[in-house]
């Protein structure tokens, strides 16, 4: 992160920098399905999940 010149690396991160984000929308992932399947069973199963995201635009990296 710089600031007027000046560069700042943390390891492994900055105590006073702060990120200034705004969200730009909440969404779900594409649906990831997992199936089971036992051949001359006549047993199955599927299941399916979908992820909750969130989109960020990050405007500013500030340092206090």
């Amino acid at each position: 992160v710089s600031k007027d010149k000046q560069i700042e690396v943390g390891k492994p991160y900055l105590k006073s920098a702060k990120v200034i984000a705004v969200v730009l929308r909440h969404f779900k992932a594409k649906k990831a399905v997992s199936f089971k399947y036992r051949r001359r069973k006549s047993s199955h199963w599927s299941k399916g999940h979908r992820q909750q995201l969130t989109r960020l635009k990050i405007k500013d990296i500030e340092l206090g």
